[in-house]
């Protein structure tokens, strides 16, 4: 699955690649609370993440991040947006606008749930792909020890715990690499995923499951041989081969990261109390 959206790291040079990895980590949680916070009124819930979304396809363009990874990773979750479409219509939030269905009322809020759902997931999907696309693991294990450094102070085993992170996500396409081979073996043998009774595709994804799960934890006693033979030890103090220069550029991207992680945060304390999406209507009247 070459072109599967997160843990894949593209080695080209663009701006998105030079960027240092610690302002980018940053920005994932900025344009996250932006992303799950809520603005008062629906119309400018979806103008932001509509505004969000333009910026994650500049971004992605710049950094040439696979758009189409993207979509092929949430169209294989349209099972579970169906059912949290039907799980919101059948025990809604009652209250405000709806329409029948012959004599069943769907209520419009509802219907906004889910495609709230809906666009934070994808937006998360582009927001994870381009930090993975554009960060080497090592980077990514350098700016996350950077930024828990204080926890250190407490004792926590920092180093260990963003080499464990890196080492996840860089295993996300290696074992979706595993299943699609496996699911090529297991239908070549006869056995069908999407066809049969219930109690007939549980037992084809038993039998894709538990020679996955082998090869994971083969994979894993591999790259732990691997690390023990160079000499690693998660307690040891980390020195690095080579140092990382801050620049004027990731300053300035850093402060801009700041300032949307504390303006989404006030337009959403401030969008409790004030409709500032009729307000921009009512200038125009």
């Amino acid at each position: 699955m070459r072109n599967f959206a997160m843990g894949r790291y593209r080695p080209y040079n663009t701006p998105m690649h030079r960027l240092d990895a610690r302002v980018k980590i940053i920005a994932l949680v900025s344009l996250m609370v932006a992303v799950f916070l809520g603005y008062g009124s629906v119309p400018l819930n979806f103008i932001i993440y509509g505004l969000i979304f333009l910026g994650l396809v500049v971004a992605m363009i710049i950094g040439k991040v696979s758009f189409l990874g993207v979509l092929r990773a949430i169209k294989a979750m349209w099972f579970m947006m169906i059912f949290i479409l039907l799980f919101n219509v059948l025990i809604p939030t009652k209250g405000g606008d709806y329409f029948l269905i012959g004599d069943f009322k769907v209520y419009y809020s509802s219907i906004y749930n889910t495609l709230y759902i809906v666009f934070r997931l994808f937006l998360m999907l582009m927001i994870t792909s381009i930090l993975t696309a554009t960060t080497s693991p090592m980077d990514m294990t350098f700016g996350l020890e950077f930024l828990l450094t204080p926890l250190k102070w407490i004792k926590v085993p920092v180093s260990s715990f963003a080499m464990i992170l890196a080492l996840a996500l860089r295993f996300i396409p290696t074992l979706t690499e595993d299943t699609e081979r496996l699911m090529r073996a297991q239908a070549s043998r006869g056995v069908d995923f999407k066809e049969g009774k219930l109690k007939e595709k549980i037992k084809s994804i038993t039998s894709l499951i538990i020679p996955l799960f082998s090869s994971a934890l083969m994979r894993s006693g591999d790259l732990a041989i691997a690390m023990e033979c160079r000499g690693y030890d998660p307690k040891a103090k980390r020195t690095k081969f080579r140092r990382k220069n801050w620049r004027i550029s990731d300053t300035l991207w850093l402060l801009f990261f700041l300032v949307i992680f504390g303006g989404s945060i006030a337009l959403a304390v401030l969008g409790g109390k004030y409709d500032f999406f009729q307000m921009f209507l009512d200038l125009f009247k």
